[in-house]
């Protein structure tokens, strides 16, 4: 017997647990190494005198590779579990590292951190875990992808300090080794003991509830409000997806939100550099970010269990248009203290859209087809989160400033919310108060 099935037979509860806290280091890591491209991106400009699109590119070819192989990524964590898709994406993510430590032209550095490390922590980062923890939860399903997302803001405090200490005193080249290490070294052996697709692989049910007993009846009882029967009632296929309104109206809210996180993210640090601070801080301000992000992801998921996800929404891009309007003011005002509330307002409220893009399509999409519906909707996503570096890069190429790209950045926000709120799964699911089950259920 595995030690999952060892695990699922003792603490049957507390399983789904276990699924959060792999996640949680997994997604942090992943997250993490995605976000040194930030990081590495000025010693690389510095060493090879590169424009700052074309360097900007290898991030963005990373994102979209992912668009070519985001379904079969979908189908294989369907059919064979992220116990087996996810320690082979460390082992590619790892090859990325080693590559990009070796790369003197642009082309390697595509394939190395581009389409290997970018397109690899795709994987172990927020699109992978949102194809299966959803199904660990139903009820507490804003909370669980709050924690699992809060592990990018924990890893980021000490991962991005530290390979900015390794750019620093041994080389950007031996930073990459090592984490290539990091990855082979810890993710994969977890991942492939412990991680799994869905409760009922291993003879569970969601949120701990279906067990024997008084408890099972009260935590059967526990799950969102289905306001629109005959839209939750059906068995949501890729190919019926597609036929909605509502699936175009998420997808387009996928791809601008990720457009607008990632052209913030991988701009920031420099745009810091050339107001005038230097590079420790401005890696300091990238970590505190994610470090931010922490408490958003956790209190504003949970909040969207509560008061919706299209509110949560809201507040994510709003704290990312208010970071762009915050660096306007920054670039007249290169104050430590303007930095340390941009960074608050963009990892408190902007990050905590993490936990609501995973529960969006989970509450409007159930149903055997849900893997590869999430995955379709993560190509639009990787699109958006491909095309918003180049464009900020682009513009500054062309004008000198990221001024103009900021404005951008505020109107690309505006438009993902109002995609949401006309999607609606408040209309489908509703969260907030539980349904009236019997006395037991209402004296939780």
């Amino acid at each position: 017997m595995s030690i999952a099935k060892r695990l699922a037979a003792g603490l049957p509860f507390f399983y789904g647990w276990i699924v959060l806290a792999v996640g949680f280091v997994t997604l942090g890591l992943a997250y993490s190494a995605r976000s040194t491209f930030s990081l590495l991106y000025p010693p690389i400009l510095n060493e090879f005198g590169w424009d700052r699109g074309l360097t900007a590119s290898i991030f963005s070819i990373g994102f979209i590779s992912t668009v070519v192989y985001a379904p079969l990524i979908g189908l294989t964590i369907e059919r064979f579990g992220p116990n087996v898709v996810f320690p082979i994406a460390t082992v590619f993510v790892a090859g990325g590292f080693v590559l990009a430590a070796v790369s003197t032209e642009p082309w390697q550095f595509v394939c190395g951190l581009g389409v290997l490390v970018v397109g690899g922590t795709n994987v172990l980062a927020f699109n992978g875990h949102f194809m299966f923890v959803p199904r660990w939860f139903e009820a507490r399903r804003g909370l669980a992808l709050g924690i699992v997302s809060s592990g990018a803001g924990v890893a980021a405090l000490a991962v991005l300090p530290l390979f900015q200490w390794a750019i620093d005193t041994i080389g950007w080249r031996q930073g990459c080794l090592i984490s290539a290490v990091v990855f082979v070294v810890v993710l994969a052996p977890i991942n492939w003991l412990l991680q799994r697709r869905a409760p009922e692989d291993l003879g569970l049910v969601p949120d701990g509830r279906g067990a024997s007993g008084a408890d099972g009846k009260r935590r059967a009882g526990r799950q969102l409000i289905v306001v629109d029967e005959a839209w939750a009632a059906r068995d949501w296929t890729l190919a019926r997806a597609i036929r909605t309104g509502r699936f175009w109206l998420v997808a387009v809210g996928c791809s601008t939100s990720l457009f607008a996180w990632y052209a913030l993210m991988v701009h920031q640090t420099q745009y810091l550099l050339d107001v005038g601070f230097d590079g420790t801080f401005a890696a300091a301000a990238l970590g505190l970010v994610s470090a931010f992000g922490i408490g958003g992801q956790i209190g504003l998921g949970s909040l969207s269990d509560r008061i919706g996800r299209e509110w949560v929404w809201t507040l994510g891009l709003g704290g990312f248009a208010v970071s762009a309007g915050l660096l306007m003011v920054i670039a007249a005002r290169p104050e430590p203290w303007l930095v340390i509330v941009m960074v608050g307002v963009q990892g408190g409220f902007g990050y905590a859209l993490a936990t609501v893009y995973g529960a969006v399509p989970a509450d409007l999409f159930q149903g055997r087809g849900y893997g590869l519906i999430f995955a379709a909707l993560t190509i639009f996503g990787s699109v958006g989160a491909a095309v918003g570096p180049w464009v900020f890069g682009a513009i500054y190429d062309a004008t000198g400033s990221y001024r103009w790209a900021l404005w951008l950045e505020i109107g690309v926000a505006a438009v993902s919310c109002f995609s949401i709120w006309l999607a609606a799964p408040r209309k489908v699911r509703r969260v907030g108060r539980l349904p009236e089950f019997g006395r037991e259920d209402r004296d939780l």
